[in-house]
């Protein structure tokens, strides 16, 4: 069998520090590769993979601001598409766009739909639902005007974290700065529950970081900076409790899987996808206001780290995704 996996190309693949999709490209690619399979990562040429890379630029545009990122995307998509007959399958993890190609070439495609951006992006989704194989990342991030094949959770290379059994009391904050992702919630419920924070992460709304974050800095709200593979483990694993209060209905949430992989519960806002990935009262706590996320630090201690790590290794693991996606690449060759 003959791969082509498609990642995006804002980030390397995998990414240095932020690239949740990059990621998860990187991670199904090498992880089939370890099975045997021969794979072909459509990626920035400065990516890393065990098996053949094809680039059509050196780096991504998020990381040289000098390219467009319009052109770059065309030209990527439009690389993989003409030499779609050299492979039995396409894995697309770059959203919508090579969709539209799909009606052109006779390799079947399946798609990792990683979220929508806009309800607005679900008509080309649809047009192309009846030759194309769509998997979604959590049950809570499915259309109901789309037709799935499976859900296929995110998958984490488990050696890339480790078990923390005794933690320090510090409160953790991992992900970009961004209103979506409750920054200020977080700091609000350190706060209130008289503990420390840190903070890791992107800022990827400026604005927000300095009217919302910024002012409420000192030695007790502290702000690390994007964490990359060491120094992620570290942060997450020695953390009290993970707080992820969200304002959006995310659709999976990597860094919950992240804290979780390191015996970490996590404290999260009720919202998308975190009910498949937390079981409430026994690998963290499921909650609605800022209030009911202070309650729950209090309670934190009951719940048993190697439960969290337990059913993290059980449910996200790499091999497992990739497992779950070669079953699917099989039923699609019939």
């Amino acid at each position: 069998m003959k791969v082509a996996v498609l990642a995006p190309v804002a980030w390397r693949t995998p990414p240095r520090h932020y690239g949740p999709w990059e990621q998860i490209a990187s991670n199904i690619t090498e992880g089939l590769i370890k099975l045997g399979i021969e794979v072909t990562l459509f990626a920035t040429g400065d990516s890393i993979t065990a098996g053949k890379l094809d680039a059509v630029c050196a780096t991504g545009y998020e990381e040289d601001r000098s390219q467009d990122a319009k052109v770059l995307e065309c030209l990527h998509i439009s690389n993989l598409m003409e030499k779609a007959g050299r492979f039995d399958i396409i894995h697309n993890n770059f959203d919508f766009l090579p969709l539209t190609y799909s009606g052109l070439i006779k390799t079947p495609m399946i798609t990792t739909i990683h979220g929508f951006s806009s309800p607005r992006i679900i008509p080309v989704y649809k047009k192309y639902n009846h030759n194309n194989h769509y998997v979604s990342i959590s049950n809570a991030d499915r259309s109901a005007e789309l037709d799935y094949i499976a859900t296929v959770y995110n998958g984490l290379d488990t050696k890339d974290f480790e078990f923390y059994e005794t933690p320090g009391d510090y409160l953790l904050y991992f992900g970009r700065i961004h209103p979506d992702k409750g920054t200020a919630e977080a700091i609000e419920i350190a706060q209130k529950s008289g503990r420390k924070l840190l903070i890791a992460g992107i800022i990827q709304d400026e604005n927000y970081y300095r009217e919302k974050i910024e002012p409420q800095l000192s030695t007790d709200i502290q702000y690390v900076g994007h964490a990359g593979p060491g120094k992620r483990k570290e942060l997450l694993g020695n953390a009290y409790a993970l707080l992820h209060p969200i304002n959006f209905n995310e659709p999976f949430g990597m860094s919950v899987a992240e804290a979780m992989l390191c015996g970490t519960p996590v404290i999260a806002f009720n919202r998308g996808s975190m009910p498949e990935l937390i079981k409430n009262a026994e690998t963290g706590y499921l909650v609605n206001t800022v209030d009911e996320a202070v309650e729950a630090v209090s309670r934190i201690n009951i719940i048993n780290r190697a439960d969290c790590y337990n059913w993290a290794s059980s449910q996200f693991s790499c091999d497992k995704m990739v497992g779950d996606y070669l079953g699917l690449y099989k039923r699609i060759l019939g």
